[in-house]
């Protein structure tokens, strides 16, 4: 099982990144939410990994986080209906802090807004899953949820988010304007400054 990929970025788009190790180049499918935090090309990568195999078929899925990778397992395995292309359609679309928060919610209309996931597979997301993550909707699997500071990341992320969808931002809007403060000032801004240069 190839668990993550590390070496020299050779190219990457939306949807695809190729990553040069030991000689190997290995093409890479990577939610937008990964391709936003990749380098430039030419510069060192690590993923961590899923292989996904087929009769007809291997696709080696990557995020730039184990915490994607886990959760993407999670709905390949665990939801009727998911198979990986429409998972990596909603990790595109929503950040897993949002994600987790939307499940333990109830919030059928904000998955449902995911290309590819209509109503009935937002029901089937909150009813096969809720149950799996924490209550406060911080962790992917209770045998291996994450750190206490992990989590107060998580509800960082969230209340920044409902703060922008407060003032009138659409919540995919609102969560892609939250990632991108994130990446500029860092996993240990505040809430407040989250909220101002996402604004910004």
């Amino acid at each position: 099982m190839i668990t993550s990929v590390s070496g020299t970025l050779v190219s990457s788009n939306a949807l695809t990144a190729v990553v040069e190790a030991g000689g190997l180049g290995y093409e890479v499918q990577v939610p937008l939410t990964t391709a936003e935090k990749l380098p430039r090309p030419g510069q060192q990568v690590k993923l961590h990994t899923l292989a996904v195999y087929r009769d007809d078929s291997q696709t080696l899925y990557g995020f730039t986080e184990p915490e994607d990778r886990d959760f993407f397992r999670l709905l390949v395995e665990k939801v009727t209906g998911i198979g990986p292309k429409s998972a990596l359609s909603i990790l595109s679309r929503l950040s897993l802090s949002t994600l987790k928060g939307a499940i333990v919610a109830g919030d059928v209309a904000l998955l449902a807004k995911c290309p590819g996931i209509g109503k009935k597979t937002a029901e089937r997301l909150v009813i096969e899953l809720r149950d799996i993550l924490h209550p406060a909707g911080l962790g992917a699997v209770p045998s291996s949820g994450p750190s206490p500071a992990a989590a107060r990341g998580d509800n960082k992320l969230q209340d920044a988010v409902l703060a922008l969808v407060a003032l009138g931002y659409k919540a995919p809007d609102a969560d892609k304007a939250v990632r991108q403060a994130v990446a500029a000032l860092g996993p240990s801004a505040s809430t407040e400054a989250l909220i101002k240069k996402a604004l910004g």
